[in-house]
C-alpha cells in the first residue's frame, strides 16, 4: 500500500491531468460523470512529503468506515467471548446432525449464516476441532470440516444482500440505498449455497471412509445467556434493516447500533463491564490491519486526486471499453476485483480501493452501480475461498492439518462453478438494469 501511495504521487509527474465535468441527479441524489466532457486541466503534480501527508488525509477520509470496522469487530469480539457463536454453531450441527444426511447441509448453512450476516472468518477457527471431530466420526476427510465451515461462510458472505463488512461498505461507496437489490442477491443466494452443499455432499459419498466413531468433545450447553446473546445479535440485524430502510441509515448510525449490541451483549452474556471493555479492546486490535489497509488504500485515492489524475485514469480505462457489450464490461470489472484481491485480501480495503474509480467507469459506461458492486462482491468475495494471502483461509487449513493443494483440489472445481453462477448474475443484472 505505501508503494500504491508513491507510484500514484509518480503517476501525477508523467500522465496528464484532466478531469470530467459532474453533475448531480435529483431521481438518485448521485454525482454522476457526464460523458464526452473530459477536459485538460492544469498539473498538481504530488511531491515526496505531500505523498506522505496523503496518509493521514486518506485515514481522516475514510474515518467512518474505519470507525464502522472497528465498532462492529469489537461487538462481535464481545459475542464471541461470551461464547454464544460458538455454542450456537455447534448446538445447531449436533441437533441437526443426528441424521446423517443432515450434517452437511445443517453444518454448511449454519456458517453461512454467519458469513451473510458478519463476513464470518477468524472466528471459525476455534470451530474447527469439533468440525474435524464431527467429520472423522461419520467417515469424511478433514476437506470436508473446512468445507463446511470456512467455505459455507465465504460463499454465504460473496453473495449476502447484508453483509456489513462487503456488500454494505460497497453500497456506500457507490451512493446506493443499502439493502437494495436485496432479492436479487437472495436468489443467486440460494443457488449458491444449493451449488456448494452438492459439491460437498458428492465429494463426501465419493471419498467416504469407516467412520471412526469418535465422539466430540464435551461442549457448554446453550443455556438462556447465550440464547439471550444469539437473540440480541439477530434484533441487531433487523433494528439495522429498519433503520437503513426506513431512516436512511449510514456508516455511523450502523456503527452506533453494532457499538451497543456489543455493549448488551457483554453484560447479558456474562462479562461485566470490565470484561465487556477488555473484548472490545480485542476486537480493536484484531480490526487494526483491516483499518490500516482501509486508511491507505483510501490514501492512493487522495494522492491520484490530489495530483488530478484520477478521471485521466478512468479516460484511459473507459475508452478501450466504450464499445464493449455492457454485460462484457460488468464480467471485466469482476475480473479486475479477482486479480486485485490477492494483494489486498481485506474486502473493506478493496472496496475503499476500486470502487472510487470503478463506479465513474460504470456511469460513462451507461452501467447500473449495483452491478459494479455485484463485480466487486463476486470477483472479490469468491477469492476468499483460494486466496494464499487470506490469513483465515491459511490458519484454518492449518488447524485441520489439511494441505493447501488438497484444499484447491476439492475447492477449484466449485469455485468456477461459484464464478460462473456470479457472471451469470451480472448478465441478468445487466439484462434488467438492476439498480
Amino acid at each position: 500500500m505505501c508503494a500504491g501511495v508513491l507510484l500514484a504521487a509518480l503517476a501525477s509527474h508523467v500522465l496528464p491531468p484532466g478531469e470530467y465535468d459532474r453533475r448531480d441527479d435529483p431521481a438518485t441524489g448521485r454525482r454522476l460523470v457526464v460523458a464526452g466532457t473530459y477536459h485538460a486541466v492544469p498539473p498538481r503534480p504530488v511531491g515526496p512529503f505531500q505523498a506522505l501527508v496523503a496518509i493521514p488525509r486518506g485515514m481522516a477520509d475514510a474515518a467512518s468506515v474505519i470507525f464502522f470496522v472497528f465498532l462492529i469487530g469489537g461487538a462481535f469480539t464481545v459475542v464471541d467471548e461470551t461464547g454464544a457463536l460458538r455454542q450456537g454453531v455447534d448446538w445447531l450441527v449436533r441437533r441437526l446432525g443426528r441424521t446423517e444426511a443432515l450434517v452437511i447441509p445443517a453444518a454448511s448453512l449454519a456458517f453461512a449464516l454467519g458469513g451473510v450476516l458478519d463476513n464470518m472468518k477468524e472466528e471459525i477457527i476455534a470451530l474447527i476441532p469439533v468440525m474435524l471431530l464431527l467429520a472423522r466420526r461419520l467417515g469424511y476427510r478433514p476437506v470436508i470440516a473446512v468445507a463446511m465451515s470456512l467455505g459455507a461462510a465465504a460463499v454465504g458472505a460473496a453473495f449476502s444482500p447484508i453483509n456489513p463488512f462487503q456488500v454494505g461498505i460497497a453500497q456506500q461507496l457507490a451512493q446506493l440505498q443499502v439493502l437494495s437489490g436485496s432479492v436479487f442477491r437472495l436468489a443467486f443466494l440460494a443457488a449458491a449455497l444449493a451449488m456448494w452443499i452438492w459439491g460437498t455432499v458428492r465429494y463426501c459419498v465419493r471419498t467416504r471412509t469407516a467412520p471412526t466413531g469418535e465422539a466430540g468433545p464435551p461442549t457448554g450447553t446453550l443455556d438462556s445467556r447465550r440464547s439471550s446473546v444469539l437473540v440480541l445479535v439477530l434484533a441487531a440485524f433487523g433494528a439495522l434493516v429498519l433503520g437503513v430502510l426506513r431512516a436512511g441509515w449510514g456508516f455511523n448510525e450502523m456503527a452506533a447500533l453494532f457499538f451497543v449490541m456489543g455493549v448488551m451483549a457483554g453484560l447479558v452474556g456474562g462479562l461485566g463491564v470490565g470484561g465487556t471493555a477488555e473484548a472490545f479492546v480485542i476486537g480493536f486490535r484484531s480490526m487494526a490491519y483491516a483499518a490500516l489497509l482501509i486508511g491507505f488504500a483510501r490514501a492512493i485515492y487522495v494522492t491520484l486526486d490530489q495530483g488530478r489524475i484520477v478521471d485521466t485514469i478512468v479516460h484511459g480505462l473507459f475508452t478501450p471499453v466504450a464499445h464493449l457489450p455492457l454485460a462484457l464490461a460488468a464480467l471485466g470489472m469482476m475480473l479486475v476485483h479477482a486479480l486485485v484481491h490477492v494483494p489486498v485480501p481485506s474486502p473493506t480495503g478493496h472496496a475503499v480501493l476500486t470502487l472510487p474509480i470503478l463506479v465513474p467507469i460504470a456511469d460513462l459506461l451507461g452501467l447500473s452501480r449495483q452491478v459494479t458492486v455485484l463485480a466487486y462482491q463476486y470477483g472479490g468475495g469468491l477469492c476468499e475461498l483460494f486466496t494464499p494471502t487470506n490469513g483465515a483461509l491459511v490458519a484454518i487449513l492449518a488447524a485441520a492439518q489439511v494441505r493447501y493443494e488438497d484444499w484447491l483440489r476439492f475447492a477449484l472445481p466449485l469455485l468456477l462453478g461459484l464464478l460462473a453462477l456470479g457472471a451469470s448474475a451480472i448478465g441478468v443484472g445487466v439484462a434488467i438494469g438492476l439498480q
